[in-house]
Parts: structure tokens; sequence; C-alpha cells
């Protein structure tokens, strides 16, 4: 027997064990990120750091173009006030937890991670205030809902899901636009990566993407990657 059929077999044996499958059932990955992200925020304030927290990690455009370069991960971490995080907290969990069932552990958090990554990107090229919080991933995680339902379009349940996020998305950019302080472009392009993310890295194995389609969603993504650093880094 060949060693990739050796560990095939292993881990088929491990899948099957009932430990294994009731670990692999909590939504850990949601449970981590909002773990980190209370974790920030609480040692912001009994540190009393929060100025200097938001200071090195939000994202803001000229000290990304000095060559701070997390500031494209570090402001999904990063909350402004109570009410900020709470009301993300609250929508990371409820549509986190379900995404997560559906797409597995690793490939719910590259969708959060990147979401979030390119929503800050956006920011980048087109924001000129400081912006942090986790909602361009989660405008990411709401994408991905339109992605199922064009994908499942046959499936009445989850097309009614999809045009429930597509309500709820068009509410939230409207609530964006009357906002000036909120920075609307960095949730505009979590919700386009989370869109195109999930034909890249795929549904569970029953579930196929095409090829084309996986090829397109990763064209774009690198388009929409170059044009926004680059707008960034040469804008003034």
């Amino acid at each position: 027997m060949s060693l990739i059929n050796k560990l095939k077999q292993l881990f088929t044996q491990i899948s099957n064990n009932r430990l294994y499958r009731k670990i692999d059932d909590v939504p850990f990955i949601t449970e981590g990120i909002l773990a980190v992200i209370i974790f920030v925020y609480v040692f912001g304030i009994v540190t009393n750091s929060t100025d200097a927290i938001i200071n090195y990690g939000a994202m803001y455009r000229p000290l990304v173009q000095f060559g701070q370069w997390w500031r494209f991960i570090t402001p999904i971490f990063i909350h402004l006030s109570f009410l900020h995080i709470l009301m993300n907290g609250i929508s990371l969990y409820y549509v986190g937890i379900q995404l997560e069932k559906i797409f597995g552990h690793i490939r719910f958090l590259v969708i959060f991670m990147l979401s979030g990554i390119f929503g800050n990107i956006a920011g980048f090229a087109f924001s000129n205030g400081a912006s942090a919080g986790a909602s361009t991933a989660i405008f990411g995680l709401f994408g991905v809902f339109l992605m199922l339902g064009e994908t499942f379009h046959d499936n009445m349940y989850v097309r009614r899901m999809s045009q429930s996020f597509l309500l709820l998305i068009v509410l939230n950019i409207g609530f964006d636009l009357m906002s000036p302080d909120i920075d609307i472009v960095g949730h505009i392009g979590g919700l386009i990566a989370g869109f195109l993310l999930p034909y890249v890295v795929g549904l569970p194995s029953e579930f196929k993407i095409p090829i084309l389609k996986k090829i397109f969603a990763l064209i774009v993504l690198i388009v929409f990657a170059y044009f926004c650093l680059k707008t960034g880094y040469f804008a003034n």
C-alpha cells in the first residue's frame, strides 16, 4: 500500500471517530476569531492602550504607503467602541457558525481573512481616513451567501436565504451612505471578495465548482487586488 493510500485510510479512520466528529461540529474558528477580537478590545481598555492599538493597527493609507503592510490584516481585529464590537460580534457569530458548518473550518478561515484583507485593500485605495473593524470580513461572509444563491439557484431554501442576505446587504450599504465615518469602500471590497473567494477555495468535496468559474474568479480577484494596491500606493 502506498503512502498516500495509507494517509487516506488514516484520515478516514480519524474522521469516523466519534470524538473527532464531536470536535468537528464545534465552530471553533468562529469562536476563536471572536475571542481574539474581544481580547484585543478588553486588553486595550484594561491597559489603557486603546489609542495605541488603533494608532498602530488601523487601516490608514499614508502609513501603509510608508511600509506598514500589516495594516491590511490588523484592522480586522480592532474595534473603536463597545457598540462597534457588539454589532460586529453578533453578526460574525450568527453568520460564521452557519458558513463554518458549510465550508469547513479551514475554508471558512481562509474566506474570512481574505475577505477582510481585500476589503482593507479597497479601503487603502479609495478611503482617506483611518478605519478598523471586522465588518470588511463580515461583508465578505454576506457575499458568500450570494455565491451560494448563484451556485444552488435551483434549491428554493438556499435561494431564499441568499435573497434575504441581499436585502440585508442593501440595507447595510444604505446605512453606510448615511454615515460619513464608515468605510463603505472597504465593505464593498469585502463583499466582492466574499462572493468570489468560495469559487476559488471550493465547496466540500461532494460539490464541484466548474473549473472556468474558478479561473474567472481567481483572475478577477488578482486584477482587483492589483488595481487597488496600485491606486493606493500612488495616491496622494
